[in-house]
C-alpha cells in the first residue's frame, strides 16, 4: 500500500481503535516527577509494550536505564540492506495540579464539542505513542525497511536516556530518527520542524545577612538577599524585554512565519500585555536567546514576616539559539550572574543542565521524503517552522550516527494543544493525518534507498 490515497483511507478506518487505544494511556498518571508514585510509571511502561505488541511488533522490551525508568525498545528487520528508521515518542507526563485549573479530570481523558481529546498527555506525548502504534499497523508485517521503536520514560524530569543511548550507540543506530514530539502551528497545517532552540539552566543563590532580622529595626540600611536578587535578575534583559547577556548568541529566522494569532492563542497572552523583545515574533521565539526565572526560595504570601531575607535562591533556565554552543552559553550566563553583586553581595551560581539546540540539514534525503509525505498526507504545502523547546536527546542521537537525519512532527498543534498546562487537548484529525505522513515517509525513504 504505497498510493497516498490508499494510506489515507486506512488511517482514517484505523482512528477508531487508535483513540480508544489513546484514551486508555491517558488514564495511566505516569508522571516521572521525583516525589510522584513510580507503579503508574511502571504501568504506563508496559502499557507501551503491550501497545506495540498489538500492532504487530515482535521483540518489544522494557530496557532498564541506569538511575532511571526503562525505555521501551524493539528492533524490527525489514529486507536486507534497507534503511533503518528509528521511531522516538515518550511515555510519562508532565504533573496537573489542581492549582492548573483544570476544567476535568485530567488523567480521565474527554472529548469535547470541539472534537478535541482533553487529558494529561493526550497530546505530550501519548499522541506520539499511537501514531507510531497507527504507523506499524498500516504498514504490516512485510515492512518495507528495518525499524527500530525507543520509547522514553522520563522525558519531561532529569533525563537519563541520553547517558545510555550514548554508552550503546549499537542499539539506536539508524539513518534517520523520527521524534513524534512536537506538531504544527495550527491544526490542519502541515509543519516540519527544523530547528530547536537548546536549554541551559544554573542556579543563583544571594546572600546578605548570617540571619533574619526584624525589618523595622534594620532596614534601610541592612541590604535583604530579595531585594539584590531583584536587581541582579533585571540585568538579564534590556528595557525592551530582549535577553542582553554579554557573550550569549543571537540569530534571525529565516523560515516560515510564527503567526501572531496562532502565537497570542497558544501563549495565553492577555489582553492589551506587550511582547517581550524586539524583531519578529518568529526570531524572538525560534532565533533569539530567551532567559527566564523559573523559581525561587521564598515565603509565600501567607507565611511572611517583618523581617530581612538572609539568602535566597533562584533557578534559571536561558533557551539558547540554533547553531550556539551550550556549554559557551552557560559558562555566559553564570560568569554574567557572579559579576553583578549590588551591595557586595556574595552570589553563588552552580550548573544544573545544558541542554543543545538543533537544526536540520534540509538536503538530507530523509528530511526531503518527510516534506513530500507531509504534502501528501496533508494536501498542502509544508511550512518550515522552528521550535522554542528543547528536547535533549537529539544531541545524543546525533553522537551516536551523525549522517542521519532527526525528523520532528507530531500532533501537538501551538494553537491548542496547552502542553504542560491545564486542559491539554489533541485534535484526532493531527493524529490521523501523521499515521498517514510517517507511514508514507517510510515507504517513500525505502524507495528512494531501492532506486
Amino acid at each position: 500500500m504505497t498510493d497516498a490515497a490508499d494510506v489515507k483511507s486506512a488511517a482514517a478506518q484505523l482512528m477508531p481503535e487508535v483513540l480508544d487505544r489513546l484514551e486508555t494511556l491517558v488514564r495511566i498518571p505516569s508522571v516521572a516527577f521525583p516525589g510522584f508514585d513510580p507503579e503508574p510509571v511502571h504501568r504506563m511502561g508496559a502499557a507501551v509494550v503491550e501497545l506495540f505488541e498489538a500492532a504487530g511488533a515482535t521483540g518489544v522490551k522494557l530496557l532498564d536505564v541506569p538511575d532511571g525508568y526503562p525505555c521501551v525498545y524493539a528492533d524490527l528487520p525489514g529486507p536486507e540492506g534497507s534503511p533503518t528508521v528509528l521511531l522516538y515518542a515518550h511515555y510519562d507526563v508532565q504533573p496537573a495540579a489542581e492549582s492548573q485549573g483544570w476544567s476535568t479530570d485530567p488523567f480521565e481523558p474527554v472529548t469535547k464539542d470541539d472534537g478535541r481529546m482533553y487529558g494529561r498527555g493526550a497530546a505530550d506525548d501519548k499522541s506520539g505513542l499511537v501514531i507510531h502504534y497507527g504507523t506499524l499497523k498500516l504498514l504490516g508485517a512485510d515492512r518495507p525497511c528495518n525499524l527500530k521503536i525507543l520509547v522514553e520514560g522520563e522525558e519531561e524530569t532529569i533525563s537519563h536516556l541520553e547517558a545510555f543511548v550514548e554508552a550503546n550507540p549499537e542499539l539506536f543506530a539508524a539513518d534517520a530518527y523520527v521524534i513524534a514530539d512536537i506538531g504544527p502551528q495550527r491544526v490542519g497545517r502541515p509543519g516540519l520542524t527544523t530547528a530547536l532552540r537548546g536549554d541551559v539552566a544554573c542556579t543563583v543563590t544571594v546572600r546578605t545577612l548570617g540571619n533574619p532580622v526584624h525589618s523595622g529595626m534594620f532596614g534601610g540600611a541592612a541590604p535583604d538577599a530579595m531585594t539584590a536578587m531583584i536587581r541582579i535578575l533585571d540585568t538579564l534583559h534590556d528595557e525592551h524585554g530582549d535577553t542582553v547577556i554579554p557573550g550569549v548568541d543571537s540569530g534571525h529566522w529565516s523560515g516560515a512565519d510564527m503567526e501572531e494569532d496562532v502565537y497570542r492563542e497558544g501563549s495565553a497572552v492577555l489582553p492589551g500585555v506587550d511582547y517581550l523583545g524586539t524583531g519578529s515574533l518568529s526570531d524572538r521565539i525560534w532565533a533569539k536567546p530567551s532567559v527566564t526565572v523559573l523559581g525561587m526560595d521564598l515565603p509565600n504570601t501567607a507565611e511572611a514576616s517583618n523581617v530581612l531575607l538572609p539568602s535566597v535562591t533562584a533557578k534559571l533556565s536561558m533557551r539558547i539559539v540554533p547553531g550556539a554552543d551550550a556549554d559557551a552559553q552557560l559558562d555566559a550566563l553564570m560568569a554574567h550572574l557572579r559579576a553583578q553583586r549590588p551591595w557586595n553581595c556574595e552570589v553563588e551560581v552552580e550548573k544544573v543542565k545544558t541542554g543543545h539546540p538543533f537544526a536540520v540539514d534540509a538536503s538530507h534525503p530523509a528530511i526531503v521524503a518527510a516534506e513530500a509525505a507531509l504534502e501528501a498526507a496533508y494536501g498542502a504545502p509544508v511550512e518550515s517552522i522552528g521550535s522554542g523547546a528543547s528536547i535533549p536527546l537529539v544531541a545524543s542521537l546525533q553522537k551516536v550516527a551523525p549522517d542521519s537525519a532527526i525528523v520532528l512532527w507530531g500532533a501537538e498543534d501551538t494553537a491548542q494543544s496547552r502542553i504542560h498546562a491545564s486542559d491539554e487537548s489533541v485534535d484526532p484529525g493531527e493524529i490521523e493525518r501523521m499515521i498517514a505522513a510517517q507511514t508514507l515517509f517510510i515507504q517513500g525513504l525505502a524507495a528512494a534507498e531501492r532506486s
